[in-house]
């Protein structure tokens, strides 16, 4: 008989603790886990297919938090345990220290529904695709509610306690939840946390149509457990602007009558607060008060653990950003003005719309923010472009270490993976005796050598040049070409390609759907059938520049040409969805361009966005479907430069292209 959830609780503490600990440990082991920099991203949105400024200048861009340092905000794309642990470790090629006791205030809002629908709805000229999630995205979903409620608890458990990692002393943590797992995400937080920091249960109350239901009353709230990490947590008591409910003793004339005396029926004899206002107005000002003289104003309720707070109005264009589970501003503005203050450090590690982060720039306070979910990644970063919040970086994890397929039971009749996916493309696997890499295989009465990457790895510039040594010198290195296939890739990949065109590499594209074909056909139908294609990265095609001095300015005149997306076989959509998607390919391919940004002065390490358009972005084009794809540059004028351009098509595939003038 299957154990009860009280009765596995102990057991999932347990080894949430022993995860967590492993991680630090192997953090002061110098095992670290880094964050790659994808864009430093200077807002400029477009508004005139025209780009006006100059490119700013930031000072020791990577040189952050801590000392004279500048300070940057940060979006970071991936796994938020693995997020965690780099910035718990610091990371030195951006300056960052470790945040280890350094965060201010923690608010996260993970996913708290195992029957949600992780699939993005796409818009695209005259048609809509649903998108299903990216394989890593598959991997996070299946282990975070394999087991149900279970699965949940043993993912939540060491983040938890890596948060507290993070907290200062004077931190706070506010944990949003509702009532699916809401018992037993608090007593998880009891046994972190320990029950004397437990501050609060604040019940979101949020006025949202939900339709009839006959067997229970409607559920119209979430939960929110605030813990401190210490007594000496920074908390501000709050107000509401009831106007109805103010406490208002505002002129001395309501208190007097057509003789100007004060009369019992005016006078408030009971108030204390009154009576002890009267005499400091008389201490302060030497006098009694005259007739209209403000004398004492309580405005407001203090604020208590219930808030009424509206969801976000569907209709809500200023507010709403196309995001499922979007918290209102109202919420976070609340919680950041209570718990944090200005200039504190404040992250959302399961960012989704990125509300947290947006309402803390406009608070004044830092923020990192983080999600594993591509899509919420570009509904983030334009949403930040369109506030025009300070400079900040986004970043993704450098090296998914985390091999979560080796322990997800959901695929384990599929066996050795990168064996399985070696004879999908018809190579075959070395022996342990040549070598000890079941990544490495090789095309039987040839001399190609073939790299398998893992589902839960960014195949980066790293996986290319590791590719390139092996077939320089695995057994004898007598190799002619190397050919790598990846699942999920990192922003330069493209870049890493052409640095290493001599080479004889080739870089392939499992489809993402693999692992669920697997799943329903079994290896030997697919190896029958021949129905598994591989295919080559999508690429972006730009015109050449045309380049203009104007005195001690240069103008540079930028177009797109032409984008070139892999084939919809290998985009995790249904069958119905591809061949909508091949129809807009074939008419309109710029379309899938999601976002567009240009780094006209490209140093070849950092790419500084310092202009950028985006569907949504109305102000120039009043088209939500498309970018606009020209632009006109005014910089300073140089004998020398690379213009780098990079695009993010609507799947979140990254692509670049430089052009040297």
């Amino acid at each position: 008989m299957a154990k009860s959830l009280i009765e596995e609780l102990p057991r999932i503490v347990s080894e949430g603790r022993r995860e967590a600990a492993q991680i630090l440990e192997r953090l002061s082991s110098g095992t670290q886990i880094g964050l790659q920099t994808n864009e430093l991203v200077l807002p400029s949105k477009d508004v005139s297919g025209l780009f006006k400024g100059s490119t700013p200048q930031i000072p020791n861009a990577f040189t952050m938090a801590g000392g004279n340092g500048e300070w940057m905000n940060r979006l970071i794309y991936g796994d938020n345990l693995l997020a965690m642990q780099a910035l718990l470790a610091g990371d030195a090629q951006t300056g960052l220290p470790s945040l280890r006791g350094k965060v201010d205030l923690i608010y996260i809002d993970p996913p708290f529904d195992s029957k949600a629908d992780y699939r993005t709805k796409i818009s695209l000229p005259g048609t809509d695709i649903q998108q299903k999630p990216t394989v890593i995205e598959q991997f996070a979903y299946a282990d975070t509610w394999e087991e149900g409620t279970i699965s949940y608890l043993k993912m939540i458990c060491p983040r938890l306690i890596l948060m507290k990692e993070l907290l200062s002393d004077k931190g706070n943590i506010l944990v949003h939840i509702d009532w699916h797992v809401a018992s037993y995400v608090k007593l998880l937080m009891d046994d972190i946390w320990g029950k004397e920091n437990f501050k609060n249960e604040i019940i979101w109350h949020y006025q949202t149509f939900q339709g009839q239901v006959r067997s229970y009353f409607p559920r119209k709230h979430d939960n929110i457990f605030f813990y401190s990490k210490s007594s000496s947590s920074t908390f501000h008591l709050l107000k509401d602007n009831n106007a109805e409910e103010t406490i208002d003793f505002t002129r001395w004339n309501e208190f007097l009558n057509e003789n100007n005396e004060i009369t019992g029926a005016y006078y408030p004899e009971t108030d204390s607060r009154f009576k002890g206002y009267y005499n400091r107005f008389i201490k302060e000002n030497h006098r009694k008060p005259g007739p209209n003289d403000v004398i004492l104003r309580i405005e407001g309720n203090t604020i208590d653990s219930v808030w009424d707070i509206k969801a976000v109005d569907p209709k809500n264009k200023e507010e709403r950003v196309g995001y499922a589970t979007q918290k209102p501003e109202a919420l976070l503005e609340r919680v950041l003005n209570a718990c944090s203050n200005p200039g504190d450090l404040v992250c959302d590690f399961f960012g989704g719309s990125g509300t947290t982060a947006a309402v803390a720039e406009r608070l004044g306070r830092r923020w990192i923010t983080c999600d594993i979910g591509k899509p919420a990644s570009l509904v983030m970063r334009k949403r930040f472009i369109d506030q025009e919040v300070k400079p900040f970086l986004y970043q993704s994890i450098g090296d998914y270490q985390k091999e979560a397929f080796r322990n997800n039971k959901r695929y384990k009749h599929v066996g050795d993976l990168s064996q399985v996916v070696l004879g999908l493309y018809g190579a075959l696997p070395f022996t342990l005796e040549q070598t000890n890499d079941r990544n490495f295989g090789y095309i039987k009465g040839t001399r190609t050598l073939v790299m398998v990457d893992s589902p839960n790895r960014l195949t980066t510039a790293a996986t290319i040049r590791k590719a390139v040594e092996a077939k320089a010198s695995l057994l004898g290195g007598d190799w002619e070409k190397v050919v790598v296939l990846g699942w999920n890739f990192a922003f330069d990949i493209s870049q890493a390609i052409q640095k290493y065109e001599n080479s004889n590499v080739e870089v392939l594209v499992i489809p993402p759907d693999l692992l669920d074909k697997l799943a329903k056909k079994g290896y030997k139908k697919l190896i029958d059938d021949k129905s598994v294609r591989f295919s080559s990265l999508q690429y972006l095609v730009a015109k050449p520049l045309v380049v203009k001095q104007n005195g001690d300015q240069d103008e540079i005149d930028v177009e797109l040409e032409n984008y070139v997306l892999l084939s919809p076989d290998n985009i995790p959509l249904d069958d119905k969805d591809k061949e909508k998607l091949q129809q807009v390919l074939e008419r309109d391919p710029l379309s899938l361009i999601e976002y567009w940004s240009i780094d006209p002065d490209y140093d070849g390490v950092t790419f500084r966005s310092t202009w950028q358009d985006y569907r949504e972005n109305m102000e120039n084009d009043n088209d939500p479907l498309h970018c606009v794809y020209k632009t006109r540059l005014r910089v300073p004028h140089k004998a020398q430069r690379k213009v780098c351009i990079k695009a993010v098509d609507v799947f979140g595939f990254e692509s670049q292209v430089i052009k040297e003038v």
